[in-house]
């Protein structure tokens, strides 16, 4: 405690010695709500909770090992093709209004879950070559003619123009002068 108080009388810092002593992981003082704060986190947390990954099990490393063989892809063509059979069943169900989405949106929807759940269920990802290769064709076929129709815009008539452009411009100096009288107006009164 004497070499404290000398320390501290002389001016320098007062707990050098006591610092040095900790380890570095506690030298930053932490305010009591934060290591409250901290403390709790890491009772509640469970590694599952947390960011942490879980540590492999022996199922686990049989999912990972599980790559798509040949057949499985060759099954999941055989699907798809499948799916684009129905699909082309419904479109063809349709009379030629294909650039009509309120007409073809339920087909193209049913292609696009058709190939997905099917992707999912041989352990492929989606998109995968294979769909996106009938979701291609569908668009070569069913959507080639089809345009992004958007109205076309045309002036207005001249005197609405106008009269959409003078307006405001009277209203402005309007505006101001009964701006500035209200507040000379205020001025006046106090």
């Amino acid at each position: 405690m004497a070499s404290l108080r000398a320390q501290g009388a002389a001016g320098g810092p007062r707990l050098p010695a006591l610092r040095a002593q900790r380890p570095a992981a506690l030298r930053l003082p932490l305010p009591p709500p934060l290591l409250l704060l901290l403390l709790l986190l890491g009772a509640v947390l469970s590694p599952l909770d947390s960011l942490a990954q879980p540590l492999p099990t022996p199922d686990s490393l049989l999912l990972e090992a599980s790559v798509p063989t040949g057949q499985m892809v060759e099954n999941y063509e055989t699907n798809a093709f499948h799916c684009w059979m129905d699909y082309k069943t419904l479109m063809d169900s349709i009379e030629k209004d294909w650039c009509d989405w309120t007409k073809i949106s339920r087909p193209y929807s049913d292609l696009q879950h058709c190939l997905e759940y099917s992707a999912e269920v041989f352990g492929l990802g989606f998109p995968n070559p294979w769909a996106e290769k009938i979701i291609f064709e569908t668009h070569l076929i069913h959507f080639s003619n089809c345009s992004m129709m958007q109205p076309t815009f045309s002036d207005p008539p001249e005197d609405v123009l106008l009269a959409m452009i003078i307006a405001p411009i009277c209203l402005i100096p309007f505006l101001v002068t009964l701006v500035v009288w209200r507040s000379k107006d205020s001025e006046a009164q106090a």
